[in-house]
This record gives C-alpha cells, structure tokens and sequence, in this order.
C-alpha cells in the first residue's frame, strides 16, 4: 500500500459554527483529537497546521506535529485553508499527502485506508485525488502529490486563496467514495445536531 503523511488543518474562524470547532466533544473526544487519531491510525506522520499553536497543544496527541501558520509578508491576518496547506507542505517529504479538515466527525480510519488503496492506480498526471461532489471538489478531504507545492505557491503568490479556482487550472481524479455522509463537515449549530 502506498505511504502518505496527513496534514490537518487547525484555527480557522468557525464563524458560522459560534465558537471553534476544533474543541466540540463528540463522543466526548474534541472533533480535532479524534481526527489526529484517525490520522495516526492510518500513518506515522500526522502534522497540525495552525495559526496559534498553543491553544490546541493539549487536545493534540503527543505523536502528531504542530507546524506553526504564519502571516504572509504586508498582511496581518491568517489567510485560511489554501496557505495553511501550502506552509504546511514544506514539512512533507511524502510523495503523498492527505488533507484533513478538522471538523469531519463521520470520516474513519477504515475509510481512509480503503481511499488509499486507489493512490497506486492514480494518474501520474494527476496532482490530486479529491472527492467530487455537486458543489465541487471537496479540497479538504483527500490526497495531494507533494509536487503541487510549486503550483500553489505559484497560485498565492498572485493573490489566489480559493482552493476551488486552482483546483479548476489542474487536473484532478476523482476519489470514489461509499457514502457522501462521511465528508460531512460540521460547521453550523445544525450540522452538529444532525451529528
């Protein structure tokens, strides 16, 4: 079976959500622990991108990573998920790499095993293998080649920060996946009562 490393992605605003998402209890594990875990279960390198290292440092498991976000030189605040990934991609030696939000509370470590029985039978062409579904790719669930590095860096160094529009210049195969319940991303009161 094809290694990979996982990055997950920590400290964005949960706007939507009223309070951060990374700490909601399910099963009375924080929604950001239980993916660390599930992460672990699949491979031994898990890191943690975030903007405020510190706040998460006790619900991490000691096995996983914690890189440092920082600000992009002239701005001032944290620019989400896109940069997060690309930071956290220099830390990465793994030809493949998972991308895990943090508030996925359905997805499982069988799932993700299963997922990664089709990285040997991926297009060489390919920078991703994503799940697709009505709304468009789902970014952040599924496997990267590190090689993307240089396209996204490229893509942020002109101002793009929608995972969306530089996913649409490159081509992109799509993960299969069982059940689409389980890219569930928890972001509204309502997601977590549905939970």
């Amino acid at each position: 079976m094809t290694q990979f490393a996982a990055i997950i992605l920590a400290g964005g605003q949960s706007s939507r959500m009223g309070k951060d998402k990374a700490f909601i209890e399910i099963d009375g594990v924080p929604l950001l622990q239980k993916i660390c875990i599930i992460a672990s279960e699949c491979t031994s390198q898990v890191y943690v991108i975030t903007p405020s290292p510190q706040k998460y440092r006790a619900i991490i498991p000691q096995n996983c990573q914690i890189v440092q976000e920082v600000v992009l030189e002239g701005e001032n605040t944290s620019h989400g998920p896109l940069v997060g990934f690309a930071q956290a991609l220099t830390h990465v030696e793994s030809e493949w790499i998972l991308l895990l939000a943090c508030d996925l509370p359905r997805l499982t470590s069988s799932e993700i095993k299963q997922w990664s029985s089709c990285l040997e039978t991926t297009s060489q062409d390919a920078i991703a293998l994503l799940p697709h579904s009505p709304k468009g790719w789902e970014p952040l669930c599924g496997f990267y080649r590190r090689r993307c590095l240089s396209l996204l860096n490229n893509f942020i160094n002109r101002g793009g920060r929608s995972f969306q529009q530089w996913l649409a210049s490159h081509f992109v195969q799509e993960l299969l996946v069982s059940d689409s319940k389980i890219l569930l991303n928890c972001n509204t009161p309502d997601d977590l009562r549905q939970i």
